[in-house]
């Protein structure tokens, strides 16, 4: 262990290996001595993050280059009063996993730097561990840093926040550990923790979706209670409820999906945007899991609203299943299979003067039943956000058995049903008839 102003001798000085994904080794309660970072690999890691070293006063900078690597080593300094921060103005500074969320200037240079950049303490597993206490920074000061001198906060020098400053963008993960165990390893189990959270975060997508009440299985109910200061779970799940039943349809895609351990808990962070009739809001979503009777669940969220550039992106990421989605009811079409045809319409969807699924299931089987589909062309989709969903226009080409041709303009409203889609509404344009 390094000691005092030993701890400030640059990174060359040791031999340090390549550091990868920290992972938590034992439960919280094993940490009553300081939080102890284990290190191995996991594929869900972030491009780049923080990892400061309390015990050694030292800050890394993970970059992941295959495999994730030591980028750069800098001093600082952390609170005056060793251990985890339990409480306001107790001069710990916290372990754990946080975010940093903005750039603060023209502050004391003397105490500062003039520059700051703030974490999300207390996050919700810090609320639901009852920990208080606020303002939590990433600075520097107007001197040389020495070792344990901040009230709470990591400073370093100002040389190496100017060169650090870059990288703390929004969200920009920073792990905080009493000590951190430089030894890479391998721990299946916690390889299975990792890929079950994976499954659960898109398992969490795909039922707020689908308007499910399943959604609220993954939630501990307690803890959520405990860790959100504006909100029970009781009333998240009533409000929620209501909103499943009063829209009838929501769209929630998340993108970069990330994962972290903390002290006793997992943090799953993603870009999301979320559509449904009355609103289209993006941003980042992060999600607090602990481990309760044999199950991960959800202990905790934040939501940070954001341009996220998700907008733009909608259409073009969801055009691959929606263009898969149009052939596929083209082909049960085409093939006369009503079992096939049918279930791509909603129970309550319109075709022309038809108002319902089972009304168009009976038109369509009584003209099949006298003269097959022979040919359904479709060309030139045009995919366009609406207030109904996406509407989505096309050029048709349709013969059947009797040797009947027609052709125009087919118009459908397709609306997120689950994890896939359903037809809503169809139009038909004709161009001309044969």
């Amino acid at each position: 262990m390094l000691t005092g102003l030993s701890r400030f001798i640059p990174q060359a000085a040791f031999s340090f290996l390549p550091i990868v994904l920290l992972l938590l080794a034992m439960p919280h309660s094993a940490f009553a001595e300081g939080w102890h970072m284990q290190l191995t690999d996991q594929e869900a890691i972030p491009q780049s993050f923080l990892v400061i070293d309390k015990n050694e006063q030292q800050v890394h900078v993970l970059n992941k280059h295959s495999p994730l690597a030591v980028a750069a080593t800098y001093p600082c300094t952390t609170g005056q009063v060793p251990g985890d921060k339990q409480m306001q103005d107790d001069l710990k500074t916290p372990e754990g996993v946080y975010f940093v969320g903005r750039k603060l200037t023209q502050l004391d240079f003397d105490e500062y730097g003039g520059v700051a950049y703030t974490l999300n303490y207390p996050n919700p597993v810090d609320r639901l561990r009852q920990k208080t206490g606020y303002g939590i920074w990433v600075h520097s000061k107007g001197h040389d840093i020495l070792p344990l001198e901040t009230k709470g906060c990591i400073a370093l020098n100002l040389s190496d926040l100017e060169t650090l400053g870059s990288k703390l963008i929004f969200n920009y993960p920073v792990t905080i550990a009493d000590s951190v165990d430089k030894k890479i390893g391998k721990n299946e189990n916690l390889t299975a923790i990792a890929e079950t959270l994976t499954k659960r975060v898109d398992a969490w997508a795909k039922l707020w979706s689908g308007r499910s009440a399943k959604l609220f299985d993954l939630y501990h109910g307690q803890s959520y209670s405990l860790a959100q200061p504006d909100e029970t779970f009781e009333h998240f799940k009533t409000n929620k409820k209501s909103l499943f039943q009063r829209l009838p349809w929501i769209h929630t895609i998340i993108t970069d999906v990330h994962m972290l351990p903390g002290p006793g808990y997992w943090v799953t962070w993603f870009n999301q945007f979320y559509r449904a009739p009355n609103m289209t809001t993006e941003g980042v979503r992060r999600l607090y899991w602990q481990e309760k009777d044999g199950q991960w669940l959800i202990v905790g969220m934040e939501w940070e609203p954001r341009d996220m550039g998700l907008s733009a992106y909608y259409l073009e990421y969801i055009e691959p299943d929606l263009t898969r989605f149009i052939e596929n009811w083209r082909t049960a079409w085409e093939k006369g299979n009503i079992e096939e045809y049918a279930q791509y319409y909603s129970a309550n969807a319109t075709q022309g003067k038809l108002h319902s699924q089972s009304a168009i299931r009976e038109h369509k089987q009584n003209i099949w039943n006298s003269k097959k589909p022979a040919k359904v062309e479709l060309n030139g989709i045009r995919l366009a956000t609406s207030s109904g969903g996406i509407q989505a226009d096309m050029e048709q080409v349709y013969k059947d058995s009797s040797g009947y041709q027609d052709k125009g303009i087919k118009t459908l409203t397709l609306q997120p049903s689950g994890d896939g889609w359903v037809i809503t509404q169809e139009e038909w344009q004709a161009a001309d008839k044969q």
